[in-house]
């Protein structure tokens, strides 16, 4: 590689892994995050900021986001200036370029909703059953109007990527992991709840063969998915972070929230198709990684 690429998000769990994925193939990163450091600290909402940020990159990977569904549902403004406004922001910016950059833009399994017909396919209609999930069905609307007008873009919708200990304490595998590294009780809200795990490492390696075929010109992709295509319940999930944490960690059912989807998987098969890409990460393997690592950091 030897291109230039702003990532929008670079400090978060996936902006932080396919940064070092990037580099380490090549390729000149420009970061963006209201966490960076220096000249890499900057907010998407801000216009002038991301003209400075986007000047002289050949693409873009967005993945800067009110990332949460809590913190859309606590704070429904803010979730829409940033994943709708400082989106809009990233496109009027790109769209200026001499030489526009093209676009990546991390869309969610949320878009879909509570699908009626499982495993989904990119092909599932869209229809968000909370706030996160509409305001990613319009940056997918607002990406694919400037495809119109002619900007390389592509889509990838994520599904509960997990994987290394830099991540929001309280999202699902996070905490199953730590808890479970701890000895701590595991708080299971919904139990029954279905959702497709899929490690960083595996979608970091589907983000970079993205990457590579809209840096080669190739024509650009259709809405792709990155996941695994395998269920697995939250009970299912506590159950088996507690037996690869080797301690008694009791599990605790809660009620679910009433804004969550309650299951969901995908189907890989265009990425497959299209990337060659399949996940190599197992539920076991990527959850017991990240229980031992806990314990290194916890001195467990």
């Amino acid at each position: 590689m030897s291109y230039r690429i702003l990532i929008t998000g670079s400090e978060g769990l996936v902006g932080r892994s396919l940064r070092a994925a990037l580099e380490a193939n090549g390729a000149d990163i420009v970061g963006l995050d209201l966490l960076g450091m220096d000249v890499e600290r900057g907010d998407v909402r801000d216009t002038e900021t991301v003209r400075t940020a986007i000047a002289g990159c050949t693409g873009i990977v967005h993945l800067a986001a009110v990332s949460r569904v809590v913190w859309a549902e606590q704070d429904p403004d803010e979730c829409w200036r940033t994943n709708v406004g400082g989106f809009r922001n990233i496109i009027e910016a790109a769209e200026c370029e001499a030489r526009p950059p093209w676009f990546l833009f991390a869309s969610s399994r949320e878009v879909y909703g509570q699908p009626d017909y499982l495993p989904a396919t990119e092909d599932t209609p869209l229809r968000p059953v909370n706030i996160y999930g509409r305001s990613k069905v319009e940056g997918e609307r607002i990406l694919c109007a400037a495809r119109d007008r002619g900007l390389r873009t592509a889509i990838v919708r994520l599904s509960n990527v997990y994987g290394t200990t830099r991540d929001h304490a309280d999202r699902v595998v996070p905490a199953f992991a730590r808890a479970a590294a701890l000895g701590s009780p595991l708080r299971v809200d919904g139990p029954d709840h279905t959702f497709d795990f899929t490690h960083i490492d595996d979608t970091c390696r589907g983000l970079s063969d993205l990457v590579d075929l809209l840096e080669g010109k190739r024509d650009a992709p259709p809405p792709i998915h990155l996941l695994t295509g395998q269920p697995t319940t939250l009970g299912e999930l506590a159950v088996l972070a507690v037996r690869l944490g080797g301690t008694c960690s009791p599990i605790r059912e809660a009620p679910p929230r009433s804004y969550d989807v309650s299951r969901f998987y995908g189907s890989p098969a265009r990425a497959s198709d299209l990337l060659g890409w399949a996940h190599r990460i197992g539920l076991a393997e990527g959850l017991g990684r990240l229980i031992e690592a806990f314990k290194r950091e916890l001195g467990t």
